[in-house]
């Protein structure tokens, strides 16, 4: 199963997002990684981001019973981008139109 999204950073927070990406807390990869996750990216356009990510079929949804992990890593994003009332990340899906495989 393939999915994408956008979200949205708030300006003049494009470098501190960046930053924690690429300081990924080692228990987020590894729960990702139990939920099936892989070829995970975000691109970033601006103040634009995608996201596209592959598990397999049934896998269950990043947001399924969130857990500790999620929240404190939601709450550690909520200064740097577009989020809802309970921290979570504002996530457009987007439609996929075309794929070669």
């Amino acid at each position: 199963m393939r999915s994408a999204w956008v979200m949205k950073l708030r300006a003049g927070q494009e470098a501190e997002y960046k930053r924690k990406h690429d300081e990924i807390w080692p228990e987020m990869v590894a729960l990702l990684k139990s939920q099936g996750v892989q070829n995970y990216s975000i691109y970033r356009h601006e103040l634009w981001l995608f996201a596209h990510l592959e598990k397999p079929e049934g896998a269950p949804a990043q947001t399924d019973a969130v857990n500790e992990v999620v929240k404190r890593w939601q709450a550690a994003m909520e200064p740097h981008m577009e989020t809802n009332p309970d921290k979570s990340p504002k996530v457009w899906p987007v439609e996929e139109v075309f794929r070669l495989d």
